[in-house]
This record gives structure tokens, sequence and C-alpha cells, in this order.
């Protein structure tokens, strides 16, 4: 039998077993200067993409608008505007850094549709890879993430470049 080393995946054990932190993660992550600890690849004024630290696949991200609001109606166009540029410069990040097969774009509005974070509306940007899934989440009901976020993070930072095409700046 072979042994499937995944360590980090206690951290997401123990979270869902333990009562959640207080507050949003997302707005947590966009006032704060730590990229590192929040996973940030990218701020700026309107909106701030991060790293899911309980993700469907390697390099799965999170773009959302810095305010904190859950509908698409709230947006202002500024808000708008950054959220669609950053989506086109999060999918060119993630080809350069991680060369995927393809990616799975979404949006999760409300607890019917799937959303984990209702009160602050997110962008998922999946990369996929042909053979990326396997028999793993249909017999043991669990995902495997072939790299570590840390390195992963190192990775999509290291591009991080492509948000300067637009003068994007770091806050």
């Amino acid at each position: 039998m072979e042994i499937l080393w995944a360590p980090w995946r206690m951290k997401y054990i123990e979270y869902t077993k333990i009562e959640k932190e207080e507050g949003c993660f997302i707005c947590k992550a966009a006032e704060s200067d730590n990229l590192e600890e929040h996973l940030v690849i990218y701020k700026n004024n309107y909106v701030i993409l991060l790293m899911n630290k309980f993700p469907y696949n390697t390099g799965h991200l999170l773009l959302a608008p810095r305010r904190h609001l859950s509908e698409f109606s709230e947006l202002t166009r500024d808000e708008l505007y950054n959220l669609a540029e950053t989506i086109k410069l999060s999918i060119e990040l993630v080809k350069r850094a991680l060369t995927p097969d393809g990616l799975n774009l979404g949006v999760n509005l409300g607890k019917a549709a799937g959303a984990g974070l209702e009160g602050h509306l997110h962008v998922h940007i999946v990369p996929r890879w042909v053979g990326d899934t396997n028999f793993m989440p249909v017999i043991a009901n669990t995902k495997v993430i072939p790299e570590s976020l840390n390195d992963t993070f190192k990775r999509l930072r290291r591009h991080s470049d492509v948000f300067e095409a637009l003068n994007f700046s770091m806050r």
C-alpha cells in the first residue's frame, strides 16, 4: 500500500470541527499589511485577490470587492470595473504561474447556491489540469492538493506584475 502524505490538510480538518472565527476573513485580509499570512496575491482600493485556504484545487483564488457586500447590485461602477479587470488579469496570472489546462470561474450567491461565505461577494478562480480528478474524491471523499499553499503563494506572487499592466497598485 502506498501512503499519501498531506500534512497541511490537518488544519482544514481541525478548522471544520471547531467554531469558526468571528468576522469576515476577506475583510481581515483586506485590512492587513501581512500579505503572506492572509495569502493575498493582490489588492487595490477596490478589490482583493487572495488564495483560498481550503482550496478545491492548487491555486484556487478568491477575488472580492474590498467593501463588505453580498450582492452585485451593490457594487459601484469602479468596484465592478476593478472586479472585471482583475478577473482578466488573474486568469493571466494563473496561466503564467501554474500553466493549467483550463480554469473554472464561479460565483455562489446564497447558501442554496453553495456559498460558504454569504456575506462577502467573491469570485472563485480555480485552475484545472487534465487528470487532476481521480478516484480519491469518489472513493475517499478526499481531494489531494499536490503543493503546499505557501509554495503556490510564492509561485503566484512571482508573476503578480501582471497587475501593473493597468497601473493597478498595491495598497
